[in-house]
């Protein structure tokens, strides 16, 4: 995908040229509050490099008139994930630890920043000392507090992780809410920014570079079953907020957090650390809340590799639950649009 797009912007470049054409900055594509479809990656043609301030500000409704340009901002990326890797909790040795990355992957709506960020809280003061946890999202109001949620910064993250981790006995746990579309994209968006979109195939392909032999990976998206087959295989556990051909639900402007996200992280695994058991009261859940709603099930989906199951089991003989997390959003809301 990257290849392509890299010779499609060559070709264009060559033609406003020819045109005369001195400067044209597009802004990345992105679904409105109530669609389901994700940006595919060669769509995405929005530069950067020369915009200033006033140019963001004009450019986009996404970016804060106060924050750095978004030249400045890509400028800073390498720093801010480096920086995140050095803040992890160091390892605790002579048993598995659980590393979580959450990639919060659409601007647009606060409520994948609310997750990716829950998150971040839940797993280490719920699960202790063995569980550490990185967050990339995009989002205008935390643009110097953690790296965008891009192609780029979530390799560079992996790889990092890769480095502290004990590939053959730690489990990484990569998160990743966003909108989904019915060929199975993830919306990557921060808006005017040139980010590429991330299809099934390239998570799989992302994954298998790296030396994770155990890996929980959730997709919570609509249409996010269709990243089981390419995902699925031993020491992984795959779980996704809806089938290949559905819908799943609770984002939008006004939600506070999707179904999925309120039913899987904070119901679910405030209640049980097992994340196949969280699964499966997670599923129940939403299955109601749906029938209530008068919704077409979404139908969460989970395959389990061989061994992740002993691993994980491992990982938590180690663990003694605290409490219970509250979720707090970062910003208000209530309402049900499709996500």
């Amino acid at each position: 995908m990257r290849i392509a797009l890299t010779a499609l912007l060559a070709f264009a470049a060559g033609v406003l040229l020819m045109m005369g054409l001195t400067r044209h900055t597009p802004q990345a594509a992105g679904p409105g509050a109530t669609t389901t479809q994700a940006v595919p990656a060669s769509t995405s043609t929005a530069t950067a490099g020369t915009d200033t301030e006033e140019d963001a500000d004009t450019s986009s409704d996404n970016w804060p008139p106060h924050a750095p340009s978004p030249e400045q901002v890509m400028y800073a990326q390498r720093g801010m994930v480096h920086k995140a890797l050095e803040n992890l909790s160091p390892r605790v040795a002579g048993q598995p630890n659980l590393y979580v990355l959450a990639f919060g992957g659409d601007a647009g709506e606060d409520v994948f920043r609310n997750e990716a960020e829950y998150a971040a809280k839940l797993f280490p003061r719920h699960f202790g000392a063995t569980t550490h946890v990185m967050v990339l999202e995009n989002n205008p109001a935390s643009l110097d507090q953690h790296p965008l949620a891009s192609w780029s910064n979530l390799e560079t993250a992996l790889d990092g992780l890769a480095g502290v981790m004990k590939p053959e006995e730690d489990i990484l746990l990569l998160y990743m809410t966003t909108h989904g579309d019915e060929d199975h994209n993830l919306l990557v968006d921060m808006d005017p920014l040139p980010l590429d979109q991330i299809g099934a195939p390239d998570l799989a392909d992302i994954l298998n570079k790296r030396p994770f032999k155990w890996k929980v990976v959730v997709v919570n998206a609509c249409y996010s079953g269709g990243f089981v087959p390419p995902l699925k295989g031993a020491g992984t556990l795959v779980i996704t907020a809806a089938r290949a051909d559905r819908s799943s639900f609770g984002c939008g402007s006004d939600s506070d957090i999707t179904y999925f996200g309120r039913a899987w992280l904070v119901d679910g695994l405030n209640r049980t650390p097992d994340f196949m058991e969280a699964f499966r009261q997670a599923s129940g859940e939403i299955a109601q809340w749906e029938a209530k709603d008068k919704l077409t099930p979404s139908e969460p989906q989970m395959d389990v590799g061989a061994g992740i199951a002993d691993q994980l089991a491992l990982w938590r003989r180690h663990v003694v639950p605290g409490p219970a997390v509250a979720f707090k959003p970062t910003a208000p809301a209530p309402e049900t649009h499709t996500q």
